[in-house]
């Protein structure tokens, strides 16, 4: 059903890009009704508009809070041309009937980045626009609405190709564009109230702005050191969902360096368990971010004041400790919340989310390790080789894809991750290893996916790695493990793959 054109409301913040529109809906004779500073801008362009005051009867009050929340504005957009009531009561009560509504929303995400002053961002909550917005969207069978400055010029192509005329599928194309605009402000309204929206000093690189909303104070207290910064946050968002994995019965150790784990180890004490992590990769720990599900207690924290890093996060910090980590001022030290990281992972597991292209994507949190436990090789994995395996797999699921993992007694030896080949990630793993001097025989080795070939598991074994954990799933699985039965290596298929993009 095509919709000409005849009276349009038009309130905006940004006048950017709007002459070519408001010329365009005035060479059609579109009647336009406007407000305050819109108003003042269209009549600049020597084009004329109604006063929303005049169509209410009823000035701007409140300092500007109340201007367009009124029945005839509201009637004039959400009345039903096809309903014989509707136009009834818009003639009784002199609605004028309103074709187009170009509304945009007071800049609140922008007032938020720019200012911690609450009043000012509270004056930055738009009432009448996506009440307004909404109205027309809801309305899209007789009304076209415009949420968006970027939606200006798209507008003006079709009044222009089409003569005024909009089709249905356009407008309801364009409510959806407002409802979405609508959902994502009052998403980040809603944030502000329940979060802590921080401005960071930049994002991953100078140039870049960057804020954090959320709870940081909920997952753990900041105890010394500058502001955490993006890229920090990003490495501890990493590390605590490394750590979370791990029982507190065992202490383990983690550095994490760009997301990816580059040392880890499990062991009896905090020390032992830090120094063995650290011999992993020493080289790469360098500003690196730790983590432990432990306390740090002075001879840990005298071994880890000997390097640089950024972030020390932990389950608790002796005061000796602190007294020795708190002589570099720029530090930060960050105590864990106990159980509420996997409280939030576990509430938030159907909300992992980021954004992309034009939109978001959503996903469950990867929650577990494997699915099911299939000795499929030439023999079944021995017990030190069976804590390994889970040990390996665990690091494995928090390294980029793709990745493989190489361990010996809960330490991670090498690692490949991020690779466009598995055959890659595995020749890095095993270099890795060899860089800082650990043989990798009689190491075991995870892979975050299957192996479709049995070329991974040759090589592996050529080095003396003769015990694998993999998901399964390819149609060339019996390869693998046909392989590891001729040689008499254990082979675990989990059922569980752990993709990392």
């Amino acid at each position: 059903m095509n919709k000409t054109i005849s009276s349009a409301l038009i309130s905006v913040f940004y006048k950017d890009g709007l002459e070519p529109l408001v010329r365009k809906l005035n060479e059609l004779n579109v009647t336009i009704y406007s407000t305050g500073g819109t108003q003042q801008f269209i009549e600049t362009l020597g084009i004329p508009c109604i006063t929303a005051e005049s169509v209410t009867n009823y000035p701007s009050i409140l300092g500007g809070r109340v201007k367009t929340l009124h029945p005839k504005i509201f009637g004039g957009i959400l009345g039903r041309r096809e309903v014989e009531q509707d136009l009834q009561e818009m003639k009784d009560f002199e609605i004028p009937e309103i074709d187009l509504v170009i509304v945009d929303l007071y800049p609140f995400e922008e007032t938020l980045a720019s200012s911690k002053e609450e009043k000012l961002i509270i004056e930055k909550i738009d009432i009448g626009g996506p009440s307004m917005i909404r109205a027309a969207a809801k309305n899209f069978t007789h009304v076209a609405v415009l949420a968006s400055k970027n939606d200006y010029a798209f507008l003006t192509e079709i009044l222009n190709r089409q003569n005024g005329d909009t089709t249905l599928e356009q407008r309801k194309q364009l409510a959806a564009k407002a409802f979405e605009v609508v959902m994502n402000y009052d998403i980040a309204i809603s944030d502000y109230f329940n979060s802590e929206t921080v401005i960071l000093r930049y994002g991953e690189n100078p140039h870049q702005n960057a804020s954090f909303t959320g709870k940081l104070h909920d997952i753990f207290n900041q105890l010394h050191g500058k502001e955490l910064s993006y890229n920090n946050l990003v490495d501890v968002d990493s590390a605590c969902q490394l750590i979370n994995e791990f029982e507190d019965k065992e202490v383990v150790f983690a550095i994490i360096k760009h997301t990816n784990v580059c040392g880890v180890a499990a062991r009896e004490t905090t020390i032992d368990a830090w120094k063995t992590a650290l011999s992993s990769d020493p080289e790469s720990a360098f500003g690196g971010v730790l983590i432990t599900n432990s306390m740090i207690d002075e001879e840990t924290a005298a071994s880890i004041n000997d390097i640089f890093f950024e972030v020390l996060i932990a389950a608790d910090f002796t005061q000796e400790a602190l007294r020795i980590l708190q002589q570099k001022k720029n530090r930060i030290l960050l105590k864990l919340n106990a159980n509420e990281l996997g409280a939030r992972i576990m509430e938030d597991n159907s909300l992992l989310q980021k954004s992309l292209l034009n939109g978001t994507i959503r996903q469950q949190t990867d929650i577990g390790n494997f699915a099911s436990w299939l000795e499929e090789g030439g023999r079944s994995s021995t017990e030190v080789e069976n804590g390994d395996l889970v040990f390996a797999n665990l690091i494995c699921k928090h390294l980029k894809s793709n990745a493989i993992a190489l361990v010996r007694n809960k330490q991670l030896l090498g690692k490949g991750c991020g690779q466009t080949s598995r055959i890659d990630a595995l020749k890095q793993a095993i270099e890795k290893a060899k860089q800082f001097g650990f043989d990798v025989q009689d190491a075991v080795l995870a892979s975050d996916a299957f192996f479709p070939f049995d070329d991974c598991v040759k090589i592996a074994h050529a080095n003396g790695i003769n015990a694998f954990i993999q998901p399964g799933g390819s149609i060339r699985d019996k390869d693998s493990i046909q392989y590891c039965i001729e040689n008499k290596l254990a082979m675990v298929i989990t059922g569980m793959r752990h993709f990392k993009h």
